[in-house]
């Protein structure tokens, strides 16, 4: 029997967060420059760690925080709460992976682990289940080291930006663009990917053009993700033809 199926939930808890300590340097990289940025668009010390407390999610923060910095005197609030919502819609797919680490009926215990996932953890976790049983608290503690490292990088990043005047000269305004580059290749598959992408930026694209505001980022996901769930329903009924 495995060390794994022999250890404790504790054990498990902190050999999870141990694994996941190379990655929380990047995760802490990563929230450094939020930080900045959320202090350079007006965000205080309190609404920073609400945001990364509550929401978690480096992607969708930045996404939040462009829509934030749009137009601050009227906040579009439906706006961001779509587009976070669109962003972390991977997360039902990603999450739904994990379903055999909870044998049984789900209780709020499971759920309130899944808040636990992230991209990096995910793909941790997902290969400990390849190699044997993998407990709850394996994800549980490498979500709760890399919730630490974003938590408080942060807060760094927004108490240090205040001494930043222009984060543009440091390459900081790239962030938002990095952010998606980075997802992107992270989510690319093979070529099926690209006509669905293509559609989204091409949606986005005419969205900006005609549409004030910051609505393209949303129109050009939801038409991306259409697209690529209607090339997908296809490519299923033609290997079952």
């Amino acid at each position: 029997m495995s060390r794994r199926q022999n250890g404790s939930a504790l054990d498990e808890l902190a050999r999870g967060a141990r694994l996941c300590l190379p990655v929380c340097v990047s995760v802490a990289a990563y929230g450094l420059v939020w930080g900045v940025l959320a202090g350079q668009a007006g965000l205080s010390v309190l609404e920073v760690l609400l945001m990364s407390g509550l929401v978690f999610a480096g992607s969708s923060q930045f996404v939040a925080l462009d829509l934030w910095t749009s137009n601050p005197a009227a906040l579009p609030i439906a706006a961001i709460v779509v587009a976070v919502a669109v962003v972390n819609l991977r997360y039902v797919m990603l999450t739904a992976t994990l379903r055999p680490l909870f044998p049984g009926r789900l209780g709020p215990g499971a759920f309130a682990a899944m808040f636990a996932a992230t991209d990096e953890n995910w793909a941790l976790t997902v290969g400990e289940m390849k190699r044997g049983p993998t407990s709850p608290a394996f994800l549980v503690g490498s979500g709760l080291a890399i919730y630490l490292a974003w938590l408080g990088a942060t807060l760094v990043g927004r108490l240090a930006g205040a001494a930043i005047d222009d984060p543009a000269a440091y390459g900081l305004d790239f962030a938002f663009t990095a952010t998606f580059l980075a997802l992107l290749l992270g989510m690319w598959r093979g070529k099926a990917d690209l006509v669905p992408w293509l559609v989204g930026a091409a949606a986005a694209l005419v969205a900006a053009r005609l549409i004030e505001g910051n609505w393209y980022i949303i129109i050009g996901g939801l038409v991306g993700s259409l697209a690529g769930a209607f090339l997908e329903t296809r490519s299923r009924r033609d290997r079952l033809a």
